[in-house]
């Protein structure tokens, strides 16, 4: 049980903040092997990945989240969407970019994303989707992601989230963990410092998840000393819901045109989705076929 992969949240204090905390080393696993990424962009992934659950975990029940990270760096953005069920789906721009370690002997996730913008565009049914734009901190993904909700979101909060990837490139832990401040919090000073003291202990967070302890140990031995309590716990898979239907629909939306020109030339065509590589094959009478749809609706 100690190693699956969920989110736990939990308040800390009297109500004062609360704490979302999630193993994701199975979900970054599977992005990785989906990918085929290389160790840098397997922990850029693996850190934004988490990042869509936790602010899937935010949203109400048939809303989604995407997050855009569009940086100039050699990885070439990123791009993850979640839903409130906890899947989540991604993939950068550059799954095969290798660079040094940096300075400190780490990933260098900064170098990989590069600087520019972090969007968060979240659909809640509604015409007009929700965006939220920031400028990337550091592109190290925590430092933004807490930059985001302390600006865009007026909720000042704590982003630990790292992945540990093996000399084989393989994950061999992922997760995060996030302190957000509840309304009238700030106030409260010793606590504040006792929160800051207790995040500042954590040298490797992705260790942390690398190993057997639950989601809920870990909150309890970073906050040990806080009054808390867990109110929800919720499973978190890598999960893309593309289907063939899907693309039938994007190809329609193409336009008769264009169709038209893929019928002329003659060869079927193949459409391979983004998130999860899965190949679709259209025949060339599959591709008439929409295009004769096309003309009957207009009709």
């Amino acid at each position: 049980m100690g190693n699956r992969d969920y989110l736990v949240r939990a308040m800390l204090g009297a109500n004062q903040a609360r704490v979302m905390a999630l193993r994701t080393t199975q979900v970054t696993k599977e992005a990785q092997e989906v990918h085929g990424t290389t160790p840098v962009a397997t922990a850029a992934l693996g850190r934004t990945l988490t990042m869509g659950l936790v602010l899937g975990a935010m949203l109400k029940d048939e809303e989604a989240i995407t997050i855009q990270i569009k940086g100039d760096g050699p990885l070439r953005g990123i791009v993850v969407s979640a839903n409130s069920r906890g899947q989540v789906k991604g993939y950068v721009g550059n799954p095969h970019v290798v660079l040094p370690l940096n300075s400190s002997g780490k990933l260098a996730v900064g170098q990989a994303v590069g600087s520019g913008h972090l969007h968060v565009i979240r659909d809640m049914g509604l015409k007009e989707p929700y965006y939220g734009t920031v400028p990337l901190q550091n592109g190290e993904i925590g430092e933004d992601f807490a930059y985001y909700f302390t600006v865009s979101e007026q909720t000042p909060s704590a982003v630990l989230v790292g992945v540990l990837v093996g000399t084989d490139g393989v994950p061999l832990g992922s997760g995060g963990i996030v302190v957000q401040l509840m309304p009238g919090a700030e106030n409260d000073e010793a606590f504040i410092a006792g929160l800051e003291e207790r995040l500042q202990g954590v040298t490797q967070v992705s260790s942390l998840f690398a190993g057997e302890q639950s989601p809920e140990e870990i909150v309890q031995e970073v906050f040990a000393g806080l009054e808390m309590r867990f109110i929800h716990r919720q499973e978190v898979a890598f999960s893309c819901d593309c289907s063939r239907e899907r693309f039938e629909r994007g190809l329609v939306t193409l336009g008769a045109e264009e169709l038209r020109e893929m019928v002329d030339k003659g060869e079927p065509i193949e459409v391979v989705c983004h998130f999860c590589n899965k190949r679709y094959d259209f025949t060339v009478g599959e591709l008439d076929k929409l295009l004769q749809e096309l003309g009957n609706t207009r009709a």
